[in-house]
């Protein structure tokens, strides 16, 4: 089984939808636009499909046991399970992982 078979198969509904919506809003819209353009029409989608989700969701840091709102926030919270990162990048880097594994460190 090759690995993108692999990864599908892994996947929750809710995931498969989200990624799913996120595609039609990059074929409809295309490349170039900003991060903000992307977000909102992905939320028409969720709201036309009856998805709950938190956008700018506030996410502080916890230092020494205080918390720190510095200025964190995750784009999209759907159903308060899915975290969804939006990017507008040509490729995905390494740095990009650690930003989404941070926040989920965060929120935990």
């Amino acid at each position: 089984m090759d690995r993108m078979a692999e990864n599908t198969d892994s996947r929750d509904p809710l995931t498969e939808k989200i990624i799913g919506f996120a595609i039609d809003v990059h074929r409809v819209l295309g490349p170039g636009l900003l991060e903000s353009a992307y977000e909102e029409c992905l939320c028409h989608e969720l709201k036309e499909h009856r998805i709950a989700f938190e956008r700018q969701v506030p996410l502080p840091v916890i230092y020494k046991k205080v918390r720190l709102d510095c200025g964190y926030r995750m784009d999209l919270v759907v159903e308060r399970t899915s975290i969804v990162e939006i990017k507008t990048v040509e490729r995905l880097l390494p740095v990009h992982e650690a930003q989404l594994l941070t926040h989920l460190k965060l929120g935990a």
